[in-house]
């Protein structure tokens, strides 16, 4: 809690709990994720307490808010130089810490200064592959396989 201290933000038990729900959490959740959970410890609080700290966390650097997903914001409490691999099916993210040195002809640069970059590497993750795998089987009549989708 030091840490968030240090940045100024003002300790209620209603932010103590919002803190420690994304203290480690590596699944990028949304405000509505973080209010479901943290809500359970707190029944009365409400979604604008919640919205209210990521933005608090966000203005002041303890949190990095991801627009990876255009239904929803998520956040992300790893504020290192870090990049995310992105399942296409369920929307799960991973962050990879790989540093991916990309060199950017001058002509496309417009003129800019570049002092840093975020990659999004987009795919299917292990259990969605699956899911389609199995969901992707089609059987003709008796029962021949045909192919899959």
């Amino acid at each position: 809690m030091e840490k968030y201290k240090a940045i100024g933000i003002k300790l209620t038990p209603q932010r103590i709990a919002i803190l420690d729900y994304l203290d480690g959490n590596k699944e990028h959740p949304s405000a509505e994720d973080i209010y479901k959970e943290v809500s359970k410890r707190f029944p009365t609080m409400s979604f604008a307490t919640v919205y209210n700290t990521l933005q608090t966390l966000k203005e002041r650097g303890g949190v990095l808010e991801l627009t990876i997903d255009p239904d929803k914001k998520r956040f992300d409490p790893n504020t290192e130089p870090h990049h995310h691999l992105i399942c296409l099916s369920c929307k799960k993210i991973i962050d990879i810490h790989g540093k991916y040195n990309l060199d950017i002809p001058d002509e496309e640069r417009a003129d800019f200064d570049i002092v840093g970059n975020h990659i999004e590497f987009y795919g299917l993750c292990t259990d969605c592959k699956k899911r389609d795998s199995v969901q992707g089987q089609r059987t003709m009549k008796g029962g021949d396989r045909i192919g899959s989708i």
